[in-house]
């Protein structure tokens, strides 16, 4: 019991954590792991619509990276169809698995 009271003992062993405190404890560490989105400029937004535009006429894969705050999203497949409204794209990728996305989170686009 002595042993407890000496070099920090006797609260060393009551240590914890509530989860509260550890959720916003990884929240705050994520936060800080975050990064910003690019700036693009026009040459590059006309050099991705292109490849868009190109995907969907001729029906051939191009591979795309969208952007995220941790780490950046590469995908291949090709454009089926175009929404010019939302300014969306809809993309089938190589597993025969479709979904929208925006513009706005590409990046870039080349030709694969």
């Amino acid at each position: 019991m002595a042993k407890k009271l000496f070099d920090n003992g006797l609260f060393e062993s009551s240590r914890m954590i509530l989860p509260e405190h550890r959720d916003a404890w990884i929240r705050m560490a994520n936060t800080k792991l975050a990064r910003f989105k690019p700036t693009l400029d026009d040459q590059e937004i006309q050099r991705i619509e292109y490849e868009i535009v190109r995907s969907y006429n001729r029906r051939e894969k191009i591979k795309l990276v969208l952007f995220d705050p941790y780490e950046d999203k590469e995908i291949t497949g090709i454009v089926v169809a175009l929404n010019t409204y939302k300014r969306e794209i809809k993309f089938l990728t190589a597993e025969d698995d479709w979904k929208w996305i925006y513009i706005k989170d590409i990046i870039s686009a080349s030709e694969e």
